[in-house]
């Protein structure tokens, strides 16, 4: 019942489609659930084949500092969490059926309906500590996770020249990430790279129109690219 592997493919695919349409394990705010998981995990999951993992982990990380103040019951570990056992059977991937009712979220785990006068005061006044701490904290820049195809202009065309050339782009807000070479047709290949950005300092459309243009300032288009494509885009 709930999770139970993080380091297969197969546990992570699952981890990955839970957080596909939720930006938290339970609710709508982190709770000691998101803590739960997330110390499960070694490391981030690879952005490529898990972005929304990926999404998620990056997110629960900025919290880490205060993780013990987050509500909830620390003492539940992952496996309380994510699909039921029902729900692994009918459908493998762990992608939700149906969105969760507002009035189904309890950030404190409990089940029952109803709530007596005190557990209401105690939660609300919880609530409204955390409000005030969030709200005293500056808010992260705002950063996507791209997946750029950059094209060759044919198959004689020196692809560890023409990395080199799109890895030597620097701007402030701008990292890249992990690359490979995928087939094209004829002979050719493309690489397709991934890059963090932070949407306020670096435009895509910009960096791509300096990617063609090429670093010689005497020449209109690149030696080596002949074009690219942005194939993916992830909100962080």
């Amino acid at each position: 019942m709930g999770f139970t592997d993080f380091i297969s493919d197969a546990g992570l695919t699952l981890l990955n489609n839970w957080v596909q349409t939720r930006s938290y394990i339970v609710g709508y705010a982190p709770t000691q659930a998101d803590v739960a998981v997330f110390k499960q995990l070694k490391e981030a999951p690879a952005a490529e084949k898990f972005p929304h993992a990926y999404r998620w982990y990056k997110h629960i990380a900025t919290f880490e500092p205060e993780f013990s103040s987050l509500p909830g019951d620390p003492s539940k570990a992952a496996t309380a969490y994510g699909p039921e056992s029902s729900e692994l059977t009918i459908n493998p991937a762990g992608a939700p059926e149906k969105e969760e009712d507002d009035d189904d979220v309890d950030l404190f785990g409990s089940d029952d309906e109803e709530e007596d006068a005190e557990a209401v005061r105690i939660r609300e006044e919880r609530l409204e500590e955390y409000r005030k701490k969030k709200a005293g904290k500056e808010k992260p820049a705002a950063k996507s996770i791209v997946t750029l195809d950059v094209k060759p202009w044919d198959d004689e065309t020196d692809l560890a020249a023409l990395e080199k050339e799109v890895r030597a782009i620097e701007k402030d807000g701008l990292v890249w990430g992990a690359s490979q070479l995928v087939p094209v047709g004829f002979g050719i290949k493309m690489l397709r790279i991934n890059l963090v950005v932070e949407d306020d300092k670096v435009s895509t459309d910009e960096l791509q129109e300096q990617l063609q243009a090429g670093p010689d300032e005497d020449e209109e288009q690149s030696e080596y690219i002949q074009s690219t494509d942005v194939v993916a885009m992830q909100k962080l």
